[in-house]
């Protein structure tokens, strides 16, 4: 099998395709973001090889008409600019018409030389995204333009190698995408359930629960603090100082970022690590089944759910650690109450910062948290917990899947295993 070698910008220059820069902030005003509209992609809305629509923002139909050139088509490939240039996204046909944000950089192939789903693997191997580690400008934050991006090296076989090497890669996504579709109607049906039960308050029984104060009879509202461990129910994980570059290993403990918790999870996809003995030097930011982490900077509200096969993980810099009092509230309805409106909004409210907001732990002591009674609590998470571990087994499924597919992409990719 012959393979062709050039960069990228000769391949697109002659696919008749094309790198492209996301608007400039001049371009895109903050007062252009709208409630509903056309999503625009930003860096933080790519993970897992694809663009993750829980938190996307918006922009009118005419502002996005205004900016037709940045939208994006089917089979292209997105990646980011600027902080985490190594990842990138495949758009899919929904996704027809979307834009590619300020933070972001576009790919576009007319399949004359190269295919882009053999291209969008291709990008996933670790020589590549070093490449473009290596090349990339800045001190603080790693900048790529579309310079940069042409001048990346690309090795390419016959289209209809490229063909099969795509289709076997794309065989084990295809089932990692089934299972997150799977994993979102079990998160949404735990979802309505919460909202039924205790934002719109019909819960069982709620036909005979007089209301009180505009509450129903033994509920009640208690700040977060005193629902939580005393002494260290709230806490923050490691400053800087405390826990250094130079500290992480590739195997070992797994340290919980802001970056790992996607879609209510913990992602392990580039998860970092510490040896042993300092997770036990630093024990008192080593979590437990039960305890949620929450981002505190940055996209304020992520967070996740301690599990059993999460025991010991470390919560990292820049990430919150609560552990709840089992005999105060149920540790899962505590969980999903965090991402209630109103205790979402007041959590919110309470982050401090300009450019980048920050939450601190003494801000979340005093939040106020509406408490079910306790056999409401109990009813509650015998139904969400059953949800919660098929969620956990098909997220480790993909983990899996993954990690297969990782094995079999250099080899495919370097012409090891003939196609």
């Amino acid at each position: 099998m012959t393979w062709k070698r050039t960069n990228l910008g000769e391949v697109v220059s002659a696919d008749r395709g094309l790198i492209q820069t996301g608007p400039f902030g001049s371009q895109l005003h903050q007062s252009d973001y709208t409630p509903e509209g056309t999503p625009v992609i930003m860096p933080t809305d790519i993970s897992d090889g694809r663009v993750s629509a829980d938190r996307i923002a918006f922009v009118s139909e005419q502002t996005a008409d205004r900016m037709s050139r940045h939208k994006l088509r089917p089979r292209t490939i997105v990646l980011p600019r600027r902080g985490d240039i190594t990842k990138r996204a495949f758009i899919r046909d929904d996704q027809d018409g979307w834009l590619c944000g300020s933070g972001c950089l576009k790919i576009e192939v007319q399949e004359t030389e190269i295919l882009p789903e053999f291209l969008y693997y291709y990008m996933d191997q670790h020589e590549v995204t070093q490449w473009l580690d290596q090349h990339a400008v800045g001190s603080t934050m790693l900048n790529l333009s579309a310079g940069i991006v042409t001048q990346m090296p690309v090795r390419y076989p016959e289209k209809k190698e490229q063909e099969t090497i795509a289709s076997i890669l794309s065989a084990y996504d295809e089932l990692m995408e089934n299972n997150r579709r799977r994993m979102a109607l079990l998160e949404n049906a735990a979802r309505l359930l919460y909202q039924e039960w205790f934002v719109r308050l019909r819960f069982p029984g709620h036909d005979h629960t007089p209301i009180t104060h505009g509450l129903p009879q033994g509920w009640d509202k208690m700040s977060l603090e005193e629902l939580c461990c005393e002494g260290d129910g709230i806490q923050t994980g490691p400053f800087g100082r405390q826990l250094h570059q130079s500290d992480y290993t590739v195997d070992g403990v797994p340290v919980v970022m802001p970056k790992d918790i996607i879609d209510f999870r913990i992602s392990v996809e580039g998860i970092a690590r510490i040896p042993e003995d300092l997770a036990d030097k630093l024990g008192r930011h080593r979590m437990n089944p039960g305890d949620i982490v929450y981002g505190r900077r940055g996209d304020i509200g992520r967070r996740a759910f301690i599990s059993r096969r999460q025991d010991g993980w470390f919560c990292g810099t820049g990430c919150l650690r609560i552990r709840p009092n089992p005999e105060a509230i149920d540790p899962r309805y505590l969980f999903d109450n965090l991402g209630s409106p109103d205790t979402a909004g007041t959590i919110a409210n309470r982050a401090k910062g300009s450019t980048m907001l920050n939450l601190s732990a003494g801000a979340l002591k005093s939040v106020p948290v509406l408490r079910a009674p306790r056999i409401l609590q109990e009813a509650y998470a015998e139904q969400a917990e059953p949800i919660a571990d098929m969620i956990e087994t098909l997220a480790l499924q993909n983990q899996k899947l993954r990690a297969a597919r990782d094995l079999l992409l250099p080899k495919l990719m370097s012409g090891a295993i003939e196609v």
